[in-house]
């Protein structure tokens, strides 16, 4: 029987054991085959599919996400719907984070030092109201 053993396809993944159990227990993983002595023996394609899973990850997908994009590696999967599902959901990340910068950088502009005072200034850029 060949494959690679847990540490071993940790290794080449880049993952840690403790992760790939985790990822195996969510069904991300196939449940590998056993050895005779009962050991773990993951098929070489294992390591792309880690490696897919986290670069799915750095680009903000959820694990519940991930599972679904594995799920759908069939050829009528709408893959193109749920990456441009995903740009929409950092577009609008984005443009929060654009509001909170450029409301910070005006609070920091018209020199708030304390928020109470601030608060009660009508040049105040923060958001205090309800």
């Amino acid at each position: 029987m060949t494959g690679l053993r847990t540490g071993q396809l940790a290794a080449a993944a880049g993952v840690n054991v403790q992760t790939l159990r985790y990822y195996e227990r969510r069904g991300l993983l196939a449940e590998p085959g056993r050895t005779l002595g009962g050991h773990r023996l993951y098929p070489e394609a294992s390591v792309t599919v880690l490696r897919v899973i986290k670069a799915a990850q750095r680009l903000g997908f959820t694990l519940a996400e991930v599972a679904d994009l594995l799920a759908r590696r069939q050829p009528d999967a709408d893959l193109p719907g749920l990456v441009a599902g995903k740009l929409g959901e950092v577009d609008r990340k984005l443009a929060e984070l654009t509001a909170v910068r450029a409301t910070l950088a005006a609070a920091l502009h018209a020199g708030c030092a304390d928020l109470v005072a601030c608060s009660e200034s009508p040049e105040c850029p923060m958001p205090f109201a309800p």
